[in-house]
């Protein structure tokens, strides 16, 4: 069996991160040197460099994302603001890991983390185990699409896609769209696909548009103080647009000068050839978007009894409250680019202290008992 003492799970920022601060400390390539007192590996499902970066629309561009910070000791070079992001960011992630030389072993799709006796926790991938005495995960979300369910929706006729599966607005040219949805991802959409498309607008909350000149580093620091406070708490974190409203970037103020921000309530039923409205009547659709979000990736941490009765799973900082040993990154308050940054520099600091100075692939550190983790 592969043996590191550390497994990175997900090659995105926040893995890459944690990877760059594993080698400054001095972790070696679990791959090359086995027998090594600290060593690690990153398992990432993607082929290559970006995560999932390389899957998003190919009509995101630059200007439009919400910021891609630096790197860890490596600044992005000029990026041209026309420039899809599914090819910038990965580009610039492929030249960060070729300079960092991160072990990264990819494709590698981990199934599930289990506790095994001795104290070492097995990661279970399609490219085999590995048996470690710490996790850092970093999976993001992008694995775990919200996909709403309505009665009917099997009978529909149309075309349904989820931000996931969508490439751009042409495949919608000339049809009836309903966009489902009220998170940034959905505005972007919405505002595209009325372009070639008569769009309707469903949400199941008023928009909250902030007024006035928005100030990111203000709401920034606000939102992470929620979300931390909700993590810390073991209370299921929300979409970002849940904590921070919604601003009014170019593409919104194009949309609603296109007159397609006229939000309806959700519908309750879908139809073969459209959907039922809150009121009764009938509205005809050729196509359904479902920018409906996604949630955390998490799904092969299961094992390990993490969540509480709420659903949540409480962190203190970015370590599993009770299970010291596996740390979540890009997760709640890291989600953003900088977080991301930020968290993987500190789970290390984390797992440095608890492995201590002899520790390695052979030498398990304390395990808890299994069981949910409190909270």
């Amino acid at each position: 069996m592969n043996a590191a003492t550390v497994v990175v799970i997900g090659g995105g920022q926040s893995g890459l991160s944690a990877g760059y601060h594993l080698k400054r400390h001095g972790f070696s390539d679990a791959r090359t040197d086995p027998g090594g007192a600290r060593t690690f590996v990153i398992l990432d499902s993607s082929p290559a460099a970006g995560g999932a970066w390389r899957e998003r629309w190919e009509s995101l561009r630059m200007e439009t994302v919400n910021g891609i910070f630096d790197l860890p000791g490596f600044p992005k070079p000029p990026l041209d603001p026309a420039e899809p992001s599914r090819t910038a960011v990965p580009r610039y992630f492929a030249s960060f890991e070729e300079a960092s030389g991160l072990p990264i072993l990819r494709p590698a799709r981990v199934n599930a983390v289990r506790r095994a006796d001795g104290g070492a926790l097995i990661v279970e991938s399609d490219r085999g185990p590995w048996r470690t005495e710490a996790v850092i995960n970093a999976t993001g979300t992008w694995d775990n699409p919200v996909r709403p369910h309505y009665p009917g929706q099997e009978t529909f006729a149309g075309i349904q896609v989820h931000t996931r599966e969508y490439v751009s607005a042409q495949r919608f040219a000339g049809m009836r769209v309903a966009v489902v949805g009220g998170g940034i991802s959905a505005l972007q959409l919405l505002e595209e696909i009325s372009r070639v498309a008569a769009t309707v607008w469903y949400t199941r909350r008023e928009p909250v548009f902030h007024d006035g000149e928005f100030t990111p580093e203000v709401i920034g620091r606000e939102t992470i103080a929620k979300v931390t406070a909700d993590v810390e708490a073991g209370r299921p974190t929300g979409s970002v647009v849940s904590y921070t409203g919604l601003v009014w970037t170019p593409y919104a103020l194009a949309a609603r000068e296109r007159g397609a921000l006229r939000r309806r309530p959700m519908f309750t039923a879908i139809e073969p050839y459209g959907v039922r409205e809150a009121d009764g009547s009938f509205t005809s659709v050729d196509a359904i978007v479902w920018a409906t979000g996604f949630k955390a990736s998490l799904r092969h941490l299961d094992p390990l009894g993490l969540r509480n009765e709420q659903g949540g799973i409480r962190l203190t900082g970015t370590q599993v409250a009770g299970e010291p040993r596996v740390h979540l990154i890009g997760f709640g308050p890291s989600q953003s680019t900088v977080g991301a940054n930020r968290a993987g520099r500190e789970a290390v600091t984390a797992l440095v202290r608890l492995l201590g100075p002899s520790a390695g692939p052979g030498r398990p550190v304390a395990a808890r008992p299994a069981g949910p983790s409190p909270g």
